[in-house]
């Protein structure tokens, strides 16, 4: 049998990545500033993932319901409000699904533009951060809610950067 030598680095290298994605990561002080910024782009991987499934899961459960209302000849007033109701909570939360996701690949890209145009260095997650907090207040001041699935984000993202930016020692 032959065993390929680049399946163990495969291995070990998503498990870096889940290891680094964890919410509750909190990394040394003498952390290298590539190794916070791999945990950064982890953690945006991860959400992503999570929230394709979310995604998926809405739609299906949508699609079930959708399913199963064509093929009921006639129901009671009350299960069809019943029904519609269900039908508005779960189209809701397919649409804040898609728009959480959205906002993610915008932190991405504004993360990778960071990256661009700053030196991989203990500023880079500094200036990312004060471009996420220039995104929240531009949207606040435009008139979203900070309750909005896009703004909670932005929020989580903001959050994960103080998290990989600030050591175990320093809180």
């Amino acid at each position: 049998m032959a065993f390929d030598d680049n399946t163990s680095e495969e291995v070990t290298e998503a498990g870096s990545d889940e290891l680094l994605s964890d919410d509750n990561l909190r990394l040394p002080e003498g952390a290298n500033p590539l190794v916070r910024l791999h945990a950064l782009r982890a953690w945006l991987t991860r959400r992503q993932k999570v929230t394709n499934i979310e995604i998926g899961e809405a739609a299906l459960e949508l699609q079930q319901l959708q399913q199963d209302e064509s093929g009921t000849v006639r129901v009671r007033r009350r299960e069809l409000q019943a029904r519609q109701g269900q039908m508005e909570y779960l189209q809701q939360r397919f649409q804040q699904a898609q728009q959480r996701l959205a906002t993610y690949k915008q932190a991405e890209t504004l993360l990778e533009e960071c990256v661009d145009h700053t030196t991989v260095g203990e500023r880079l997650l500094v200036e990312y951060y004060l471009t996420l907090e220039e995104l929240v207040q531009d949207s606040l001041q435009t008139g979203e809610s900070e309750f909005s699935a896009r703004m909670q984000v932005l929020f989580d993202v903001q959050h994960r950067v103080e998290r990989v930016s600030v050591s175990e020692e320093d809180e």
